[in-house]
């Protein structure tokens, strides 16, 4: 990811005594995936609250409202969630949640009656209208019930 790299590269600068000014898309910060929830608590019933509780967050760090009309979600099986008319405002995170409900700014609904991440590891990708990636992350685990990316 990005944001690996870029930590990477300014660890690797500072070793060697160099100074590293971010560039403007580093300073304004990201869209990107922040947190996982794959297990959603208790027996796998694919009732509303269980499917609602296997949800994905999305955290927008930059500086400005960012208009997300046309952006996918998908796991590694392919299961896409399209986003509509949806502006995520700066600073602000956007819970999609698996199962029924009505979206608000705070909560999206895929409205599916099964689940989609996959409880031992899948692979969360975001991206534009355009199909650009924005953000992947990826999980192997049985340890816990989420992963932040």
């Amino acid at each position: 990811m990005l944001r690996i790299r870029t930590v990477a590269a300014a660890a690797a600068a500072a070793a060697a005594g160099l100074l590293l000014l971010p560039s403007p898309a580093q300073a304004a910060g990201s869209v990107h995936l922040y947190k996982i929830y794959y297990d959603s608590p208790g027996s796998d019933t694919r009732s509303t609250a269980s499917l609602n509780a296997e949800y994905v967050q999305i955290r927008n760090t930059t500086g400005a409202a960012v208009n997300l009309r046309g952006w996918t979600l998908t796991d590694a099986s392919n299961h896409k969630y399209t986003f509509g008319s949806v502006t995520l405002g700066k600073g602000k995170t956007v819970t999609v949640r698996t199962g029924r409900g009505t979206n608000s700014a705070t909560n999206l609904y895929q409205g599916r009656g099964a689940y989609v991440w996959n409880n031992d590891r899948d692979t969360a990708t975001l991206r534009k209208s355009n199909g650009a990636r924005i953000d992947t992350c990826s999980y192997n685990s049985t340890r816990v019930d989420y992963v932040m990316c």
